[in-house]
């Protein structure tokens, strides 16, 4: 069997083929011998047949016994001694009609033969019988008397199954024969697949054609020279590089290396054998590298194959491809190191650094006013702000410096012809740029005195508006520009102004969103004497976001301090959080508790969030808020929170917690009901709220915020709220700010005894002058006697009204603060309303003249009930002083920007 090997090589496939050929030459030839056999045996049975039957039939007593009265008692001997004697299987002798009166079989006399109609009819013929009893090959020849009658017939012939056994005896010659043809025609075939092995290597046709392909290429595609050269020193193989690279002449192949025209140093090293790596030499104006190495170890007679490099073209396009390869190396450090702060000015900075000094000596970049100031490019474009300037040399550069305006009004100056056309201009020779000098003819003197010769102008474009440009000089002994580096000059600045551009825009929105949000911060806190109050708020470095705090005084001397988160950061942000702080402003008006306020708030910041959604927006839900409403009379403090942290609580004795407070979801949420948490603070106590951006961020945990800003707390023993917010911001202040900040401490007060008094009110209008007299003497006691006759008169008309219209008990009740507070409390809570009486209404009066006569009046709802109070303002006019403004950043440790 053949191996795979021989199979798959090509000289295996021919030997296959040709035995296959040759079985099926001899199996032919086979088959042809037994079929021409089968028709000679054939043939030879027919003749035999005939020849018999016609000697029986014109045998001498053949037709008298045919007309006997029993022609098969007659010829029954003499039949059977024919067929003896001729050697046949059968002789039948039969009646015209083919009725058999003799036949070597006896079982057959009286059975009529088929297919004897012809002899019947006269005519003798062969045939190859099939039918009953046998097939056979058979003669029939008719009897015929004296007068031409058909008498009778007479058939003989030899059965096909004994023609088959004649056949049969031929075939064991035949297949010794064709089986010694086999064995030669194998063998021969098996020396001529040897032969083509060795030749052929034992290669297979895809290999032979691949080989032939890859030589073809070598020949004519490879762009590097290939030589082949035998051990006498002839050529045997020169492919196309080859023949261009050495000028060799036609027909170089099969000729000396000496004799082809090669300077005699590359002939002497082809010649010699000698392998060697990149050694160059003068081929007429070439210098080609050139390989050799021994074919010799790779198959084949030895000899030397040798390859060409031409190294002149090699180093023009190398230098080349190390120019194109620095120039995007230049272009990819542009695109990181440009546009790192969404600065502008720190973005030209950055565009002069980078093309200093690796593509000019000198870069300077102007920008339009409007760019600088984050706003859109307007005007003409002549005159520009120098925002950068960049050289390889600081001293004494004659350029104007970075602030200086500069002027483009001569067109024929590059800078002009830049900003006119929107590409880059190059002036190779400032020595002869004439239009140049006339812009400014003692400017252009400094510079090529100072060696600057070579100018490339860009504008700086984005969005098909010009931001500013870059001048990009070249200084002696730099080569000077040329036109190959306009287009890298233009994608340099393209580049540089995408990113001016955005930090443009990212300037203007930064600077909206900031005044936005500081418009609706408190700019002053109000005047109140129930805590002292220090604060600090710092946006995000990223950009504004929501955060806010709010100190509102409110009736009876109290005050809220709130403070609030809206998640996110920007504009959207910003007016969120605008809209929660005037919302607590409107609710807390209203007087209400805590866990109230709060309730308001989460309902209106559903309705914000189903507007977004309505919008296309994904709403604010996630704004928190912690409201409290300190009590200086009773030093109870009642506050309530939506997902906000609890506020650090600081006692006189220096002692902090973070308050434990019920806990419940963000606005916006629809959580449970809130809940008031109350708690009496001493006197001197510090309240400290703040956001979720001063004790956490990504390099900080929540908890390592809290302990920090307890440890912080807990440092000093009686520090002014002043002093806390700097304490706490100088070791608490993230180095990054990637959210808002906001901080406020409240230090508590508490009513002095001596200026509260109240008194019980009976429910009888007989009982107002009584207590109208005590308030007239506390007024005295207190010193206040100049108001004592209106504050009489406002309590009056209170009391009445409680008399007449609440219920128990009634309580009356002076505070003595910054100004005078006069409370009167019912169990009722009808609410009380302003209305103008007619000239013929005997009543209505009442609460018209206490407005009339009150700074500011109200009403509240308590638990039990309702408390009516007037408040009247005892200062000559003056001002209060102003709290320190969100601009001021002075108290800051470092710069937090």
């Amino acid at each position: 069997m053949l191996s795979r090997l021989e199979v798959r090589s090509a000289a295996g496939q021919v030997l296959f083929l040709q035995i296959v050929v040759a079985v099926l030459l001899i199996t032919a030839a086979v088959l042809a011998l037994a079929f021409q056999t089968r028709q000679d045996s054939e043939w030879n049975a027919r003749n035999r047949s005939l020849a018999a039957a016609a000697a029986f039939a014109d045998a001498p007593g053949t037709v008298e016994a045919l007309r006997s009265p029993d022609p098969a008692a007659a010829l029954q001997a003499h039949a059977e001694q024919a067929r003896r004697g001729s050697g046949l299987d059968f002789i039948a002798v039969m009646a015209p009609d083919g009725t058999r009166y003799v036949d070597t079989d006896p079982t057959l006399v009286g059975e009529r033969a088929e297919g004897v109609e012809r002899a019947s009819a006269g005519e003798t013929f062969t045939e190859i019988f099939t039918g009953a009893p046998n097939d056979a090959a058979r003669a029939v020849v008719p009897v015929v008397d004296a007068a031409g009658s058909v008498v009778g017939l007479v058939a003989a012939g030899v059965t096909v199954e004994n023609v088959g056994d004649a056949v049969d005896r031929h075939l064991p010659m035949l297949l010794a024969s064709a089986t010694a043809a086999l064995v030669l025609a194998t063998g021969s075939s098996v020396l001529v697949s040897r032969r083509l092995r060795r030749q052929t290597h034992g290669l297979g046709p895809t290999e032979m054609t691949r080989m032939y392909e890859h030589h073809d290429a070598v020949l004519h595609a490879v762009r590097e020279g290939v030589l082949i050269v035998g051990d006498d020193g002839r050529l045997t193989l020169v492919n196309d590089e080859a023949r261009r690279l050495l000028e060799l002449p036609a027909g170089a192949e099969g000729r000396h290396v000496t004799e082809v025209g090669l300077d005699a140093p590359i002939a002497e090293l082809l010649a010699s054998g000698r392998a060697v790596t990149d050694e160059v030499h003068l081929a007429g104006d070439r210098l080609l590298a050139v390989n050799t190495r021994p074919t010799a170890p790779y198959g084949g007679p030895s000899g030397t194959a040798a390859t060409l490099r031409d190294t002149t073209e090699l180093r023009a396009l190398s230098g080349a491809a190390e120019v194109a390869r620095e120039r995007l190396k230049l272009l990819y450090e542009a695109g990181v190191r440009i546009g790192t702060t969404l600065d502008v000015t720190r973005t030209a900075e950055e565009l002069s650094e980078v093309a200093v000094p690796r593509f000019a000596d000198f870069a300077t970049v102007e920008l339009l006013d409007p760019v600088l100031h984050g706003e859109e490019p307007t005007g003409a474009y002549t005159e520009m702000r120098r925002a950068a300037v960049s050289g390889r040399r600081e001293e004494g550069r004659p350029f104007q410096p970075v602030g200086d305006l500069i002027r483009f009004v001569v067109p024929t100056t590059p800078m002009a012809a830049a900003l006119a056309s929107g590409h880059a201009v190059l002036e190779a020779d400032l020595t002869v740029a004439h239009g140049w000098r006339s812009q400014d003819p003692v400017g252009a003197d400094r510079a090529l005195a100072y060696g600057i010769r070579s100018l490339v102008s860009v504008p700086l474009q984005a969005r098909g508006v010009v931001l500013g440009m870059a001048n990009f000089w070249r200084a002696e002994p730099t080569e000077r520009f040329g036109e190959e580096d306009l287009a890298f000059a233009e994608e340099l600045a393209a580049r540089a102004a995408v990113a001016i551009d955005n930090a443009r825009r990212f300037t203007r929105e930064h600077t909206m969103a900031v005044t936005l949000q500081r418009s609706l911060l408190p700019r002053v806190l109000p005047e109140q004497a129930a805590v002292d109050v220090a604060y600090r708020y710092l946006p995000a470095q990223a950009g504004v976001g929501g955060d806010w705090f709010d100190v509102i005084p409110l009736p009876g001397a109290r005050v809220a301090l709130v403070v609030g988160d809206v998640v996110g950061h920007g504009l959207h942000a910003a007016a969120t959080m605008g809209r929660l702080r005037t919302a607590v402003h409107n609710f807390s008006a209203l007087d209400l508790s805590p866990d109230e306020l709060l309730g308001h708030l989460d309902e209106l910041v559903s309705r914000i969030d189903d507007e977004e959604g309505d919008n296309g927006g994904d709403g604010i839900t996630g704004a928190t808020c912690l409201y409290a409403i300190y009590d200086p009379a009773s030093g109870v403090c009642s506050m309530a929170t939506a997902g906000h942290f609890a506020p650090a609580l600081v006692r006189p004795d220096g002692t902090v917690e973070i308050l434990d407070m019920p806990v419940f979801p963000p606005l916006g949420l629809h959580g449970l009901p809130f809940e008031t948490a109350e708690l009496r603070l001493p006197e001197g106590s510090r309240l400290v709220l703040y956001t979720d951006g001063l004790i956490e961020h990504r390099d900080r945990d929540i908890d390592t915020g809290l302990r920090l800003l307890r440890d912080t707390l807990a440092g000093d023993t009686n520090p002014t709220p002043e002093e806390t917010c700097q304490a706490v911001f100088s070791a608490m202040l993230p180095p990054h700010r990637s959210d808002d900040i906001a901080l406020l401490v409240a230090r508590t007060h508490l009513l002095d005894r001596d200026r509260v008094a109240d008194w019980d009110v009976p429910a009888d209008p007989a009982a107002v002058a009584p207590v109208r007299a005590a308030c007239g003497r506390q007024l005295e006691t207190w010193g206040l006697g100049e108001i004592g006759f209106t504050t009489e008169l406002m309590l009056s008309e209170l009391i009445t009204n409680a008399i007449r219209y609440g219920s128990e008990p009634i309580h009356v009740r002076l505070m003595y603060e910054r100004g005078l507070i006069c409370e009167v409390s019912d169990g009722s809570s009808t609410a009380p309303h302003l209305r103008r009486a007619a000239t013929t209404d005997e009543g209505g009066r009442g609460l018209f003249l206490v407005s009339q006569f009150a700074g500011r009046w109200g009403t509240r709802y308590t638990a039990t009930g309702k408390v009516m109070w007037v408040e009247q303002s005892l200062n000559d006019g003056q001002q209060p002083s102003a709290e320190p403004s969100l601009d001021d950043l002075s108290w800051l440790p470092v710069d937090p920007l």
